[in-house]
């Protein structure tokens, strides 16, 4: 359960910094608005995975899935460029997301 609860964290992390690029500097009530929600839930949910799963696998698991989904969202909805280097930095990225999850006794 707490790796089910931690990638809904991740993907709530998604969600804030997506919101949080949309708000436009907090200007934009209603991104604001789902950036803060999000933030709270996310961190509340890796909160609660943390209390069977070891610290440092938790919070990398959960930054890397919110960076690789992150990374995506540029890219498909902002038009970010997906340069080889970026491209390249997010398979390094997602590798070791893996081997932590791999490696984890929780």
């Amino acid at each position: 359960m707490a790796w089910v609860l931690l990638l809904a964290a991740g993907l709530l992390e998604i969600v804030w910094a997506f919101s949080m690029k949309l708000s436009e500097g907090f200007t934009r009530p209603a991104p604001a608005i789902v950036t803060i929600l999000s933030m709270l839930a996310s961190a509340g949910l890796l909160m609660v995975s943390m209390k069977t799963l070891p610290l440092g696998t938790a919070y990398t698991v959960w930054t890397g899935i919110g960076a690789i989904g992150a990374f995506a969202a540029g890219i498909a909805v902002l038009g970010e460029p997906a340069t080889a280097g970026r491209v390249g930095a997010a398979v390094l990225i997602v590798a070791g997301v893996v081997l932590m999850k791999l490696s984890s006794s929780g």
